[in-house]
């Protein structure tokens, strides 16, 4: 099979991925979920002309000159309205939150009054409206403020609950297995025997699909087997994984075992090898509603591909709007070769000039088994297939990592 180009593969994954049915949860546990239906506020905001300050409710034409004295006829306190009528030269002191009571249609504040006994004098004259919050300046009763798709923030659950929601409908969360395999692969913490490597790429890739929103299972390592790895393929299918995220392959080529068992179990291959660098031996397919993304095993490979397809589908099963990454122009810091027919991802060093202009310098090895030099990169310099030699400062396409 010919290398897929990268859009291509992209739009492959995605084909036919919608978002996943819709569950009710509490405002508490919504955070960074994903809204199912549009929200509509279930009341006006604020419901009545409330003071946006301390001071006094007066009517503005007794109140437009500072020679004015007024007669001060009791207090409003926030939730405790008043229950009288501002009438002609009287004035109701006011606290932040109170509502403006009948007659009043301006607030003094308190540092431009003073008080003696029940009398009111001003320093600042009164403008109409001044200091009121009228009702309804924030949202009205039926005013759709959330729409289906929004990944909901800190403020948005706020928002939420003012609008007197305390659950809401969101987009049931993808499930995301990841399946390790190789002989050579030993736990973290344990002393790697002669050839063998300590284990990495599975927590880079479900802490990456938890930050997307996913919840994640963790499959462990598979031995280079087709029975291990045909029983690891199982599991995730047993768990109800949406997505099956195998990366490592055996020692006879990329990704040829775990083909070899994704085919015996049914699988329907999508592509198996992508133009682009870092990460060729990559494949795609579906084993009944389950979607399987094959990553390669060298953790750069594996995160980078990660972020380019995972991410994308993990954000379209979610429900959300921006599934997409976004490319943002940049400078390069340093000079670039050529590159070949595939599409490079060059791990970066990102500044930020005082203009706004991002400067991209790619790290000196691109390697992709070198860990360090991905996490000390901030974003990817994307260069096409067959682009030609760039020298420091000609303008680039940039993808921002994850902080």
């Amino acid at each position: 099979m010919a290398l897929m180009p990268v859009t291509d593969a992209l739009a492959a994954i995605l084909e036919g991925a919608k978002p996943l049915g819709e569950e009710i949860v509490a405002l508490d546990t919504a955070f960074h979920r994903t809204l199912a239906r549009d929200v509509a506020a279930k009341r006006t905001q604020p419901p009545e002309a409330m003071s946006a300050m301390d001071g006094y409710a007066v009517r503005a034409a007794d109140a437009a000159d500072i020679s004015a004295r007024l007669k001060v006829i009791g207090e409003v306190a926030a939730g405790r309205p008043f229950g009288r009528t501002v009438g002609a030269g009287e004035a109701a002191r006011i606290f932040t939150g109170g509502v403006i009571p009948d007659g009043a249609d301006a607030v003094i504040i308190q540092e431009d009054t003073r008080v003696e006994g029940d009398v009111l004098a001003i320093t600042e004259a009164a403008v109409k409206g001044r200091h009121i919050r009228q009702a309804g300046v924030d949202f009205r009763e039926g005013d759709v403020m959330l729409r289906h798709g929004t990944r909901l923030s800190d403020r948005d659950l706020s928002l939420a609950a003012a609008m007197n929601y305390p659950e809401l409908a969101v987009h049931r969360r993808p499930r995301v297995a990841v399946l390790a395999t190789g002989d050579e692969l030993v736990m973290p913490g344990t002393t790697p025997g002669p050839g063998q490597i300590v284990y990495s790429n599975g927590y880079a890739l479900r802490a990456l699909a938890r930050a997307e929103g996913a919840d994640t299972i963790d499959l462990g390592v598979a031995a280079d087997t087709v029975a291990d790895t045909t029983a690891g393929i199982r599991r995730a299918r047993v768990a109800g994984a949406d997505v099956l995220v195998t990366t490592g392959g055996a020692s006879v080529g990329d990704h040829d075992l775990v083909k070899r068992s994704l085919e015996a179990e049914g699988i329907a291959m999508a592509f198996w090898r992508i133009a682009m660098r870092p990460g060729k031996p990559m494949m795609h397919g579906h084993l009944g509603a389950m979607r399987v993304i094959g990553l390669p095993g060298n953790p750069v490979s594996s995160y980078v591909c990660a972020f380019l397809f995972l991410v994308p589908l993990i954000r379209a099963l979610s429900g959300r709007r921006d599934i997409r990454h976004v490319r943002e122009p940049a400078l390069l810091g340093r000079d670039v070769a050529a590159n070949d027919q595939r599409e490079d991802y060059l791990r970066a060093h990102l500044e930020r000039r005082d203009s706004g202009e991002w400067i991209a310098t790619p790290v000196s090895q691109q390697d992709s088994s070198l860990l360090g030099k991905l996490a000390a990169a901030q974003g990817l310099v994307v260069r096409p297939p067959l682009s030609p030699a760039a020298k420091a400062g000609a303008q680039v396409d940039i993808l921002r990592l994850p902080d």
